[in-house]
């Protein structure tokens, strides 16, 4: 099985703008970034696009007068892979590690908090829900 292709931090810039509007053209994502202050050419990001492509990261839609790019992955799918990457690379595996870390170095708000220990009961009641499986 072969490894996702992950993308950099500037590929996930475009990625970003990709998934919040599902398609857009190189000169839609050029001028988010240029909203978003960044002072990068419109080459550029074109060249970083194509090379997206290459990367199987983005999709090119050739149908219309506009060329339109869209993400190939998911978000939330596109994060755990990054997440898995991180934790392997990182941590060795050790998942509580790298929750104790991200959390030890930024504060997280009462809503944060509130999730968080949602999500830890419901794992708890599912672990002990579970049958405990025979030895034999």
């Amino acid at each position: 099985m072969t490894q996702p292709v992950l993308p950099t931090d500037s590929e996930l810039e475009i990625l970003r703008i990709l998934w919040k509007h599902e398609s857009c053209s190189v000169r839609d994502v050029h001028e988010a970034f240029l909203r978003q202050g960044r002072s990068v050419a419109y080459t550029t990001v074109l060249k970083q696009m194509q090379i997206m492509t290459e990367k199987n990261l983005v999709r090119l839609d050739v149908t219309s007068r506009s060329h339109l790019y869209r993400a190939t992955t998911p978000r939330p799918q596109t994060q755990k892979q990054l997440v898995d990457d991180l934790l392997q690379r990182a941590f060795g595996g050790v998942a509580a590690e790298l929750v104790l870390q991200a959390l030890e170095d930024r504060k997280s708000t009462p809503e944060e908090l509130a999730e968080i220990r949602k999500i830890l009961d419901q794992l708890e009641k599912e672990s002990t829900s579970k049958p405990m499986k025979s030895k034999n």
